[in-house]
């Protein structure tokens, strides 16, 4: 290769010797540059949705293509994050594309060392028996002063900071009706 072929190559001669010598057009341009396309440009639909990490309640652009994620960026129309997003929120396409990501129900019997896979109705069928029985194991209808407590203290509480209003809500809602008592949310300690 001749010292002028060399040069030609090189971004900053083809800068000062051509019609571009500020570099804010053709000159700032290379092959490789002209033939990349957007990671988001062969999504089929963009799914507005709101990042899960925390409570900020950032808005995010999820990129679907063939049923699956294939990018997720800040969304521009978010008053929250004005298309920004943290590190976490910037890779939760990975929480959602992970080949170690957990897809089936896992439960490990009491005093088990082995885990198991379940179906989602067993499982959930578990979880309502064992309500059931803890809310009428621990049920108190009154005190030692015959004074109306209709409550449980077996059943309790702890909400996350990636909640929004509207669940919190429902949450209070759910576990008021079950008489607990016991009901807190991470923002509060």
């Amino acid at each position: 290769m001749g010292l002028k072929t060399w040069l030609d190559h090189w971004p900053v001669y083809r800068q000062l010797t051509g019609t571009d010598p500020l570099g804010r057009g053709a000159a700032s341009k290379s092959r490789r540059r002209a033939e990349l396309t957007p990671r988001t440009a062969t999504a089929e639909r963009v799914v507005k949705s709101v990042c899960p990490y925390c409570a900020v309640g950032c808005g995010q652009n999820v990129y679907v293509d063939d049923g699956t994620v294939t990018q997720i960026e800040g969304d521009p129309d978010s008053p929250i994050s004005r298309g920004r997003l943290c590190p976490k929120g910037a890779a939760s396409e990975q929480l959602v594309n992970s080949p170690t990501r957990e897809t089936k129900v896992r439960y490990r019997r009491p005093y088990g060392t082995e885990w198991e896979d379940l179906d989602l109705d067993t499982a959930l069928d578990m979880i309502a028996d064992r309500v059931i029985q803890t809310r009428r194991r621990t049920w108190q209808d009154t005190d030692e002063h015959g004074r109306y407590l209709n409550r449980t203290m077996g059943i309790s509480h702890l909400g996350g900071a990636t909640l929004d209003n509207e669940e919190n809500y429902l949450i209070k809602k759910l576990y008021t009706a079950l008489g607990a008592i016991q009901i807190e949310n991470q923002a509060r300690i």
